[in-house]
């Protein structure tokens, strides 16, 4: 360590004031704060109280976020040999996954990062931690036939319309992985829809084999006809309880695994980086939203009604939107009881998004961006309820 530190040492004085490299300040803090914690506090939101900076609290956040990574590769991969009646061994799998998620990540980061660049050249600041964290969840959220050159739209107006253009991290109201996937699934729908989405075709094909349909859980349980057991055509399409936990099948690249957001939600919680409140309030409000349904649920109404709540749950990217992206230290609550509200608000518009407006099966990413709009106004309410409580001064 002692030589990488010599080596930025001996470069600090091209970069600071003064130095030939000045405006490219920001990309030397970046760089050396990956290896070594800064010295100074952090001046705006989000604000750590405890030995971490807020690089090293984002980066926790992008290891839990690793084995999602490599069950997306894989998975991608094995659906695409799946689909292209190629060999679903491991490692062929693995090979054709990573050139089709690599290529997203990379260019993702570098569209990303040239934004984030520019506007702290512009404003003379460092370069905002929350790129990290907002770049790596992007690529994980979207379908991996989405064309690359989409992608980097997505994530463009994800960092300039959804952060910069408010201040850049710490001011913005709206978390910018999610509205970059809302721009792209609204502008172009056509990549961001369907079943031909989700299943990258290899080996020259441009149809699916016959046997392979590539139809989501979700788009299942949407066209399911009345009168019908959605719990039984999920089976018969092979979508099992367990199948759902896991993940196995076509989707976006890494949200499908409902086990992999479980364990990532319980490593956020242990280190008490992500907040219980928001988690558990996400989970309670769709668990309690679908059970109502459940309830109401006549023989002649539509079946996704009578869909066993824990379903939800599982299908789907749920769990992933509740353990990383309700979960935003800026765009989220931050109040203790506006937190509950805040993550049971998410939960029941995911359910209710689902249900009731099939061109949208998701709901999870919606229903995030709409309570993100309301988050500041939950903090309001509960903080004049708190001053109202205190004692005057006499």
């Amino acid at each position: 360590m002692n030589i990488i530190e010599k080596f930025f040492e001996s470069g600090r004085k091209h970069f600071v004031e003064g130095g030939r490299f000045a405006k490219l300040y920001p990309l030397y803090e970046s760089i050396e704060s990956v290896f070594f914690a800064p010295a100074r506090a952090t001046r705006t939101a989000p604000n750590v109280r405890d030995n971490l900076d807020v690089k090293r609290f984002m980066m926790l956040v992008i290891v839990a976020l690793l084995p999602h990574y490599a069950f997306g590769i894989y998975n991608v991969g094995y659906q695409s040999h799946l689909a292209s009646g190629l060999s679903t061994g491991f490692f062929p799998a693995i090979f054709t996954g990573l050139k089709v998620v690599l290529l997203l990540v990379v260019v993702t980061y570098t569209v990303g990062f040239f934004w984030e660049l520019l506007f702290a050249v512009v404003r003379k600041h460092e370069i905002s931690e929350g790129l990290f964290v907002s770049c790596a969840l992007f690529p994980l959220t979207l379908p991996p036939t989405i064309p690359l050159w989409q992608a980097a739209l997505g994530i463009s107006f994800g960092i300039v319309i959804g952060k910069e253009i408010f201040g850049g991290t710490g001011r913005n109201f709206l978390n910018p992985a999610l509205t970059g996937r809302a721009f792209l699934y609204f502008a172009y729908p056509a990549q961001l829809s369907g079943d031909a989405v989700w299943t990258h075709l290899c080996g020259g094909r441009t149809a699916a084999v016959d046997a392979f349909t590539g139809a989501t859980p979700l788009s299942v349980a949407t066209v399911t006809e009345r009168l019908a057991d959605i719990q039984g055509v999920l089976t018969d399409a092979g979508y099992s309880a367990a199948k759902l936990m896991l993940g196995d099948y076509p989707g976006s690249i890494g949200g499908t695994s409902t086990l992999l957001a479980l364990v990532g939600a319980a490593f956020l919680l242990i280190l008490g980086i992500a907040s219980y409140r928001i988690i558990f309030g996400c989970i309670l409000g769709l668990l309690a939203t679908a059970f109502f349904l459940n309830l109401v649920a006549t023989d002649n109404s539509m079946p996704y009604l009578s869909l066993n709540p824990f379903y939800h749950l599982m299908m789907g990217g749920a769990m992933f939107g509740f353990a990383y992206m309700a979960t935003d230290p800026v765009s989220a609550a931050h109040m203790p009881v506006a937190k509950w509200i805040f993550g049971f608000s998410i939960g029941v518009l995911t359910v209710l998004i689902r249900v009731f407006n099939p061109a949208y099966p998701e709901g999870v990413g919606l229903a995030i961006i709409f309570m993100n709009l309301f988050a500041p106004l939950l903090d309001q309410i509960e903080l004049k309820f708190r001053l109202k409580k205190r004692v005057p001064n006499v």
